[in-house]
């Protein structure tokens, strides 16, 4: 009885650290969203475990979020998505201070994670909730994005690129076991197989835009 009562508060105890944890990454992530100096992009290209873990890697990107937008259903979840009739995409917000990183780096760095000629998908995951899309919320990130998606067009993908271009209308936030996957689960089959080799190989691609702390 005594090794019972002693397993469940040490139970107890692990909880609450969990739950302290959870508290204040809600409390960061909020600090960022009210913060005016911090600006968000969208963006879809595959697996958000995959596109958040990239996002989180450049210096200037203070947070990342992962949820759903580019479709007109309202409260879409992990599985409604996964019917491909809701017409949302897996997408990562990107909370930066243009200060430290602009936006036309975030779209660089966008399309230089992801094979963008890719229609309805980023290998292995295929389906339109894994599509190529890069929002916009002004008239000045609709050119830039362009702009970059053209010259890319041009010199790079021979006129292939697939990649959406999207005003942004909502973000909605993914289930909580979605945000820092990869981070929180190194070891799963999937990020193991995919999204830890998809990050090392954008490191190895962009090191000058890595936080120190990646090198």
């Amino acid at each position: 009885m005594k090794f019972l009562k002693v397993v469940l508060g040490i139970c107890l105890l692990l909880m609450s650290c969990f739950a302290f944890i959870n508290k204040e990454k809600v409390k960061k992530k909020s600090v960022y969203i009210q913060n005016k100096e911090i600006k968000v992009a969208y963006f879809a290209s595959g697996c958000f475990w995959c596109v958040e873990a990239i996002f989180e890697s450049v210096s200037g990107v203070e947070e990342a979020i992962s949820g759903y937008a580019g479709g007109k259903t309202n409260k879409p979840t992990y599985n409604s998505i996964g019917t491909g009739k809701t017409g949302h995409a897996e997408t990562v917000a990107v909370y930066y201070d243009p200060k430290k990183v602009s936006f036309e780096t975030l779209v660089t760095v966008f399309f230089g994670s992801h094979n963008p000629t890719t229609v309805n998908g980023q290998h292995p995951d295929y389906g339109s909730q894994y599509r190529s899309i890069a929002f916009y919320k002004t008239a000045d990130e609709k050119v830039t994005i362009n702009n970059i998606k053209a010259k890319l067009n041009k010199h790079v993908y021979d006129g292939e690129i697939a990649t959406e271009v999207i005003k942004f209308t909502k973000f909605y936030k993914a289930e909580e076991y979605h945000q820092d996957f990869e981070r929180r689960n190194p070891n799963q089959g999937y990020v193991k197989a995919v999204s830890i080799p998809r990050l090392n190989k954008f490191k190895k691609k962009f090191p000058e835009l890595l936080k120190k702390e990646m090198y």
